[in-house]
């Protein structure tokens, strides 16, 4: 693919998995929020797949144009209202989503899930707090350091 019109691409995979019947009290307020999305693109969203990785866990995968029309979006609703009522809608549910930027960089982060998925099966959590409570500083201090080249020897 010829990804050179997109060098700020950004990637997000988002999950929700039901934990109890609960959980489908947060589906069905969730649902038209997501099909709002579908229908309405928020600017800078370029597609958006859902995907269903079992019968309790389900997700969408999003590339969005750059990072700021993505935390545009964040900031508004319906996402921002989700957000506000996280701690709610996660009796019986648990919420994920990993952010890939094409510059560098990798954020995540799981709410109440039941078990480990994604980057969450191997690498250590650091707790959204402080420096790490947006997207941003979380993918900015996900990032590797390029490694400098290999000096020659004389």
């Amino acid at each position: 693919m010829d990804l050179s019109q997109y060098p700020d691409l950004v990637m997000i995979m988002l999950g929700f998995r039901l934990r109890g019947w609960r959980g489908l009290r947060a589906m069905r307020r969730i649902g038209p929020g997501m099909a709002k999305i579908m229908r309405d693109r928020p600017d800078g969203l370029l597609a958006h797949e859902g995907m269903k990785f079992s019968l309790l866990h389900f997700g969408f995968r999003q590339y969005w144009r750059d990072l700021d029309t993505l935390e545009r979006f964040t900031r508004s609703e319906p996402h921002a209202g989700w957000w506000r009522s996280v701690r709610e809608l996660s009796a019986d549910a648990g919420f994920w989503h990993e952010t890939y930027h094409a510059r560098g960089g990798i954020e995540a982060l799981y709410v109440a899930m039941p078990e480990p998925v994604g980057l969450q099966l191997f690498a250590p959590e650091r707790q959204p707090v402080g420096p790490f409570m947006s997207a941003r500083a979380r993918i900015q201090g996900g990032a590797v350091e390029p490694r400098a080249a290999p000096q020659a020897v004389d």
